[in-house]
């Protein structure tokens, strides 16, 4: 169980998400739901992983697609078991009483289901919108608590750089507490998820090592949840799962990437990159393509989840191709592997 913010009321109870207490070493293996699919499918994926066992689907929120909230409702009301996370809301895109009110009301509707992830968003898209804040680490860390204590049920009045709270109270504090985890990358706003949040959604990239690091810098004191995207593409071929997800991995070198950064071979990958382009990632040892993604055959994506799990966590969430008939084929793959992975 998460430690109760600061303020709780006594007997709030708090879970990662399923409604017990995590074992030691369980895993959960799930899905994402890319932004560039249709709104209408995610009925489709979230009854398809349900019934072939699969833990999870993740719905993605990202500028300007679908959005996260109405996505995890109809992904919660067509299953009664599968849980659903949220990755990830901008916290300057809602007042965080709203967020809160938002989240309860899931949690509410489908009780120890529910993980709700909240970052920076993309500053660009802030912008674009005209809600970027002038300090995001002051907006992550003051939404997220208030978030956090209003979830819990206390009567919160709040006084805070950005956010100003006069005895807010949630009418219907969920039974069951989700966790609220923070989607971010850098060693500041890690530091800030360590005060402020239940855990990190840790997104592309994220390899063994990244996981670690993140971990120790959000140097968390109690319970820690580690959710973590990752590349899919299982092939019988390894070289073909590798020449799909090629040109993503150059796409991620083009950019700053912290996640990336702390990939084992990091330096030797860019010199692939540079000196023979998409066609050098393909034929990279097999051993940097396992520490990247669940990418190559399915004994490949089983070591690499293993990997992910042993380093820390909780939830590992595979990425489908963004073309959506790939994508339906795909469920099958994470079914597979959800099956295989040691748990």
């Amino acid at each position: 169980m998460a430690s109760a913010p600061a303020g709780s009321p006594a007997g709030a109870l708090y879970v990662f998400g399923s409604g017990t207490v995590r074992g030691v070493g369980e895993l959960r293996i799930g899905m994402s739901f890319p932004r560039v699919y249709p709104a209408g499918a995610v009925t489709e994926f979230a009854e398809a992983l349900e019934e072939r066992g699969v833990d999870q689907l993740w719905v993605i929120e990202d500028c300007f697609y679908t959005a996260g909230i109405s996505l995890a409702a109809t992904a919660l009301a067509r299953t009664s078991r599968l849980q659903v996370g949220i990755g990830i809301l901008p916290v300057v895109a809602r007042n965080p009483a709203i967020s809160a009110m938002e989240i309860a009301t899931l949690a509410e509707l489908a009780p120890g289901r529910l993980l709700a992830g909240m970052g920076h968003g993309v500053q660009e898209w802030m912008g674009q919108m005209g809600a970027k804040a002038k300090s995001p680490l002051t907006a992550l860390e003051e939404t997220i608590s208030i978030v956090r204590r209003l979830l819990a049920g206390e009567n919160l009045t709040f006084d805070g750089r950005m956010h100003h709270m006069d005895h807010v109270e949630l009418a219907a504090p969920p039974a069951i507490v989700p966790p609220v985890l923070a989607g971010v990358r850098q060693v500041r706003s890690l530091a800030a998820a360590g005060r402020c949040a239940d855990g990190l959604v840790l997104a592309e990239g994220a390899g063994p090592n990244y996981i670690r690091w993140a971990v120790e810098h959000a140097a968390p004191e109690g319970d820690f949840h580690v959710s973590v995207f990752s590349a899919l593409s299982i092939e019988n071929d390894a070289r073909t799962a590798r020449a799909n997800i090629a040109p993503f991995l150059a796409e991620l070198l083009g950019s700053p990437n912290p996640a990336l950064d702390r990939h084992s071979h990091i330096d030797e990958m860019r010199e692939v990159y540079t000196e023979r382009g998409i066609a050098g990632l393909t034929d990279m040892p097999g051993d940097w393509w396992t520490e990247f993604g669940a990418v190559g055959t399915l004994d490949d994506a089983v070591s690499h989840v293993e990997q992910l799990r042993d380093s820390g966590a909780d939830n590992v969430s595979l990425f489908p191709a963004p073309e959506l008939e790939i994508g339906r084929e795909q469920l099958h793959d994470v079914a597979r592997l959800r099956s295989a992975v040691r748990r």
